[in-house]
């Protein structure tokens, strides 16, 4: 399959630092730890890497330090076929996370310093228009500045440019950005929190989504966990099962893998209803895996998932 049109996403790279432990530890107290584990993150470098996995031509818009964690974006986006427009922000830092993880439970506290993405500016998106409006696929989410991700899906639209809004981490909007997207993907508490609607059930999903439609949003994908997908329309509405790939072993990364295939499957030309198949695919075998960026399918084996099932 060819790569299809340019896809563009920008997005944060975190570097996730995981500890794994029997208890947190007091203030002022030192414990021993049982693991540590250093990985790729972030939902925009996730969703990049899934894109470049799955052989799309896609490069990645963000800010980095110049440090050690920058390193490991770049040879995380090198070995997944990753383009990078990185601004070197020497005065800042790559950003990164603080993941606890409970022994006994597998609970987690996290903290998350963006660092140099949190400078992310309207002014580094206009720097990259031309970028943006050769796509033929652009998204982004809400870990950097919204202003920047609002500019990028201006400069997107304005070039008939296919754009996506991965309303994550969940946040309530202004309506100004939903006229502004052909594509919203929340999971069941974006979709929530965007809406004030509860979403237990694919009915939930679908007057969710409506409230969506009325805002100015082309078309609403709902991702639904275990449950699949709801693509809604204003002509039509669509569950789409989740694809079945084995024992889910970490689901963390599955609503970027879904995204970054949707991005993939739209920039190839397959129509709406296929891509979200094609998504919940990706996302089927990346929850098979530990970690996100690592848990990624290449196209060969989502291709041989769809053909068994």
């Amino acid at each position: 399959m060819a790569a299809g049109k340019p896809v563009v996403i920008l997005g944060v790279f975190v570097a996730d630092t995981a500890y794994r432990a029997d208890r947190q530890p007091r203030m002022g107290e030192t414990i021993l730890g049982n693991s540590f584990k250093l990985g790729p993150g972030g939902k925009g470098s996730n969703q990049a890497v899934a894109a470049g996995k799955l052989g799309a031509d896609i490069t990645f818009l963000t800010r980095l330090g110049v440090d050690a964690f920058a390193e490991m974006a770049k040879h995380t986006w090198q070995e997944a076929g990753v383009k990078s427009a990185v601004i070197d922000t020497p005065d800042s830092y790559t950003g990164a996370a603080y993941i606890f993880v409970e022994e006994t439970t597998g609970n987690n506290a996290i903290i998350v310093s963006p660092g140099a993405a949190m400078l992310i500016s309207p002014d580094d998106i206009e720097a990259h228009a031309g970028l943006i409006r050769s796509a033929g696929v652009f998204v982004t989410q809400l870990e950097q500045p919204f202003e920047a991700a609002l500019s990028a899906l201006e400069i997107a639209r304005g070039a008939g440019v296919t754009t996506i809004l991965n309303p994550a981490p969940a946040a309530s909007l202004p309506d100004r950005i939903y006229t502004l997207c052909d594509y919203v993907t929340p999971n069941e508490t974006e979709a929530e929190e965007l809406t004030g609607i509860k979403v237990a059930s694919v009915d939930d999903a679908r007057r969710a989504a409506d409230s969506l439609l009325k805002k100015g949003v082309g078309s609403v994908i709902i991702t639904l966990g275990e449950k699949g997908a709801l693509l809604h329309t204003a002509s039509r509405s669509d569950h789409v099962g989740a694809v079945n790939a084995g024992p889910v072993v970490e689901t963390t990364g599955a609503g970027d893998a879904f995204n970054g295939g949707l991005a993939a499957a739209l920039a190839k030309g397959v129509e709406p209803l296929q891509a979200v198949r094609f998504a919940c695919a990706v996302a089927g075998i990346s929850v098979t895996r530990p970690g996100t960026a690592p848990s990624m399918p290449t196209l060969q084996e989502v291709e041989a998932l769809l053909a068994r099932s």
